[in-house]
């Protein structure tokens, strides 16, 4: 297995909208989203091209949070917008998820595609234990019956 090595014109060319981040605040992100998704051996996500769009949709992510998108600066609201009217300025913004692991994701397109791409990952795994009768004796004994 490999790490990722973060593409900055690759990341430029699929979200052309953070073409005014510079590149030194990008490479910052991508080690930000490093936290956030494993870039390691021992990932959950074990293919290599895989795992690098997922770090590609959270790099942009986190600049629409931090930097805006297109140029213009963040908004600062924390949730999608419901309405919005300009007379005397209101903006609503809708429910806040469910899930209290998803409501970060959920404040830009980029992590809500990022949320919905790693669902696989996020669900249980049942790897059966070995039975009781494998343990030592003075686990579950089982009575001795002679015939």
């Amino acid at each position: 297995m490999a790490i990722v090595v973060f593409d900055i014109n690759a990341f430029r060319e699929r979200y052309p909208e953070f073409d005014t981040v510079s590149d030194t605040l990008l490479n910052a992100y991508f080690v930000e989203a490093t936290v956030y998704l494993d870039n390691t051996d021992c990932s959950p996500v074990t293919d290599i091209n895989v795992r690098a769009v997922y770090l590609n949709m959270l790099v942009a992510h986190i600049a629409a949070l931090n930097s805006g998108v297109g140029g213009q600066k963040p908004s600062g609201l924390v949730g999608r917008v419901a309405s919005a009217s300009e007379g005397s300025v209101s903006v609503s913004t809708g429910e806040v998820p469910v899930s209290p692991s998803s409501w970060w994701y959920l404040q830009t397109p980029y992590g809500a595609a990022y949320w919905q791409a790693t669902a696989p990952y996020r669900t249980f795994k049942y790897v059966p234990g070995a039975s009781p009768s494998f343990y030592p004796g003075h686990y579950y004994r089982r009575p001795v019956t002679r015939r």
